[in-house]
């Protein structure tokens, strides 16, 4: 199985520059089968930013990585998506899937990160995380193909938006009375 990683966008926020992805994939039969018996799955979303230098070693800008965790509820009968203290119901495994699949305003670069004017490379991947799967899944997914799913690394060029100049003021007397 393969997740196909689409419209990738890094939006200018208050806090930074956040991204906002869709990822494409097929969930497997035996994946849901796993879940609603009380497997919980573990996706891990990982993002780098480099910036290439001719001279030296490739700079990293910033990495950041996401864990989601995706299980079910016998007692509730709900789906559960959730990411350290957040989480949120579904009714149904589509739903949940549906807001799997969708990545928003994940602040990836902080505010703080001192960015130069240039050409940045980004990368962005989704998988599941078989090292969080009970022993006996891990060893099945080391030979099954119903129980890896991830995508390539996909890379997009970013250049920071340069900080807006000041304006200088066009009244003689308001520049002298600064």
């Amino acid at each position: 199985e393969e997740i196909e990683v689409r419209n990738v966008q890094l939006l200018p926020v208050e806090e930074g520059f956040a991204l906002d992805a869709h990822f494409a994939f097929d969930f497997a039969p035996r994946l849901a089968e796993m879940v609603a018996n009380g497997v919980p799955l573990y996706f891990l979303v990982e993002f780098e930013l480099t910036r290439p230098r001719w001279w030296w070693f490739d700079e990293k800008a910033a990495a950041k990585r996401i864990q989601l965790r995706l299980s079910y509820h016998a007692l509730s009968r709900h789906y559960r998506l959730s990411t350290g203290l957040l989480q949120q119901q579904f009714a149904n495994l589509e739903e949940a899937l549906h807001v799997l699949r969708r990545l928003r305003s994940w602040v990836v670069i902080e505010r703080t990160s001192p960015l130069a004017d240039a050409n940045y490379e980004a990368a962005l991947r989704m998988r599941l995380d078989t090292t969080q799967l009970p022993k006996p899944f891990q060893l099945s997914a080391l030979t099954s193909r119903e129980l890896t799913l991830e995508s390539g690394w996909k890379r997009f060029v970013f250049r920071p938006a340069t900080a807006p100049t000041p304006v200088e003021p066009r009244d003689p007397k308001e520049a002298e009375s600064k």
